[in-house]
Order: C-alpha cells, then structure tokens, then sequence
C-alpha cells in the first residue's frame, strides 16, 4: 500500500517556473521595484510571455485554464521573492474570481479579456470590508483608505452578495506605503461613479471571497516560507559563544515553530483549493487557512527580524520587507476578523472528517490501486 501526496509532474513544473521567474526576475529588482512602485515593462514581458498572466482563464478565453491548485503553487513561489510585484504583474488579479463565479465565461470576457489587449492594465478588486461602499445598483459612492494600487483600469466591488463593476468614474490617489510597495498604494473614491455591471448572488459572493482568500493566503505564505528559510540560513551561520546561534535552544525552538507554522499554513492552503477544483464547499476551509496564515504571520515576521538582531531592521537583509509584507497582506479584505466570521458561520464543513477531503480521497484511491 502507498499513500502519494506529491504534486505530479505537471504541477512540480509549474512550480519550477514560477520560482525561476522569480528568482531571475524579481529577486535581483526588489528594492528597485519598490523605489519605482512598479515592476519594469521587461519583466512583465517575461511573465505574459510564460503564461502566468492567464494562469486561471478558462481555455476556451485562451488562457490557460488551470485552477486554484495551481494558483496558489505559483502565488507561494511568487510571494516568496515578492508580493507586491506579484500583484502588480497579474493584469487580472482576484477580479477574475469575483467575475467568474458572478457570471462565467461570458462575463469574463466582456469585462476582463479587453485588459489583456491594453499593456500594463489592471483590474482592482475591493470588498466592504476595506472601506466605506454605498450607492444603489447603478451608482457607487465609495471610500477605500488603502489598496495595493497606483491605477487600474476595471474596478470590481463585491459588498455582502452584491458584485458591481466601474470602468470609470473612481480615483486613486497614491500613498506612501510601508508594504506591497512594488504594488503601489493609493487611496480610492468614488462619487456617484457608474455602474457597467451588477449582480446579486449571495452564494457566488461566498465563492468569490473564497477564492480572494485563498489568493492572499498562499502570497502570505511564500512570504513566511522565505522570512522563515532566510532566518534559519542566518541562524546557522552567525556565531555567538562559539557557536552558531541556531545551537541555542531558544533560538533553535523558536525556528522550529516558524517551520512548523509555514507546513501547517501550506496544507490548509492546499486543502482549501483542492475543495474548490473538485467541486467542494471551500467557504469555510478558505476562511479558516487564512486565519491560519495571519496568525502565523504575527509570529514569524517579527520573529525573523529579531533573529538578525539589528541586522534585521537593515535594507542589507530582506526580513525587514518581509516583515513589512505580512502586515500588508494580512489586513486586506478584512483580514483575520472578517475570515473568522465566515469560518463560524459553517463549522460543519471544518468539522468534517478529513479522510472525506479532497486530498485524502486521492490518497485513498492512490492506495487503493496500489493494493495487492
């Protein structure tokens, strides 16, 4: 009998090309990416050109129809080496989720494919949890203090079951920002802006948010991946008392609990959008993996810092950014409090036995055949 849990062929490639991508690409630009709040139109080619701008658009808009699996695989690899960049190079964001579940195909392709025509354009996605949202169906009024913007092209709002859509008629105004600085960052309003499209669909809106969270979790995660690796490798070489200060059980139980943080945080993440490509309530679980991975942010980002001492608040190491990015991350959408209250709201799907997942049906049915 053998359990297999690895990733297959297919999806250790991708990932092999997200993290290449990121390591040739985005690793040696960081601080210029964050001084410009942008990434350059080079990099941007490189990403279009692999793919990775249409990694979820269906197949049938000419995208590459991967699902959620695959995306946060790749946001974990992007997030690793940079979020910010990360979000400024997907021309289509969490936008796409929203407009997806709200209407399909279709809509996809009446609002998001002419993005992909315009170089540099981009969709922005906002809920009512990031700010003040008022109007009616055809008119919206809104006050969002920060997004992770400099200028978009497509508006999105999804508030409670509500989803409108603006092609014109908001502002950003940018903001110095301490986080996803590469993204940019910028104050949104809107006043009587109009409305191109609306829909209400309570259970779509639960998909969608779904889906956002899972995104935004999985760029948290590579970001506790690297904070947590890059501290271990510093532990490990640094020498105090004539030893490597890693030696030291507190400092040595303390990178344990990064460690052991980071797989927790990866097999919720996984598990949730395992749920929602076959088919599964991933409401909850969603929820759930990004409580998961904020509380693990409030550990490891501060935790890395101090493991350089005064090294760590120094732009010689990149734990202060990572730091910097985990609070960014961990505060969109609502954050912790409003993943909480969603989680609750189902506890009968977190409660259902694991053997009945996703991921454990696929081991079942790898043993299964295995079985003499």
């Amino acid at each position: 009998m053998a359990f297999e849990f690895a990733l297959g062929e297919e999806l250790e490639l991708l990932v092999k090309t997200a993290r290449d991508f990121a390591g040739r690409r985005l690793a040696p630009a960081i601080r210029e990416a964050e001084r410009r709040r942008g990434v350059a139109a080079a990099v941007r080619d490189d990403f279009e050109a692999i793919g990775l701008d249409r990694l979820e658009l269906p197949d049938a808009l000419g995208g590459a129809g991967l699902g959620s699996l695959s995306r946060v695989l790749v946001n974990e690899e992007l997030g690793a080496t940079d979020p910010g960049a990360a979000l400024a190079l997907d021309p289509l964001g969490t936008a796409l989720h929203a407009l997806d579940e709200f209407g399909g195909n279709a809509l996809l392709q009446r609002l998001l494919l002419p993005l992909l025509e315009r170089p540099g354009a981009r969709a922005l996605l906002v809920t009512g949890h990031d700010g003040s949202i008022g109007g009616d169906d055809g008119r919206l009024e809104a006050a969002i203090p920060w997004v992770p913007a400099d200028a978009a092209d497509l508006l999105v709002v999804l508030e409670g079951g509500r989803l409108r859509v603006l092609r014109e008629g908001f502002e950003l105004r940018p903001l110095p920002g301490s986080g996803l600085r590469a993204a940019g960052g910028a104050e949104l309003h809107a006043d009587d802006a109009e409305v191109v499209f609306c829909a209400h669909d309570g259970a779509a809106a639960a998909r969608a948010m779904a889906r956002v969270r899972l995104y935004q979790a999985s760029l948290l995660l590579g970001v506790l991946r690297q904070s947590t690796e890059y501290a271990t490798a510093y532990a490990q070489q640094r020498v105090a008392f004539g030893r490597p200060i890693g030696h030291h059980q507190a400092l040595a139980f303390a990178l344990v609990d990064m460690h052991a943080a980071v797989a927790m945080g990866r097999l919720l993440v996984r598990e949730a959008a395992l749920r929602i490509e076959h088919g599964g309530d991933a409401v909850a679980p969603a929820a759930s993996a990004l409580v998961e991975v904020i509380e693990a942010s409030r550990s490891i980002g501060p935790m890395g810092v101090q493991v350089l001492g005064g090294h760590g608040f120094m732009q010689d190491h990149p734990v202060e950014k990572y730091n910097r990015e985990c609070r960014a991350l961990s505060l969109l959408h609502g954050g912790i409090d409003a993943a909480r209250d969603d989680a609750a709201s189902d506890l009968d799907t977190l409660a259902t036995p694991i053997e009945l997942s996703p991921l454990a049906a696929a081991a079942r049915v790898t043993a299964q055949q295995d079985a003499p």
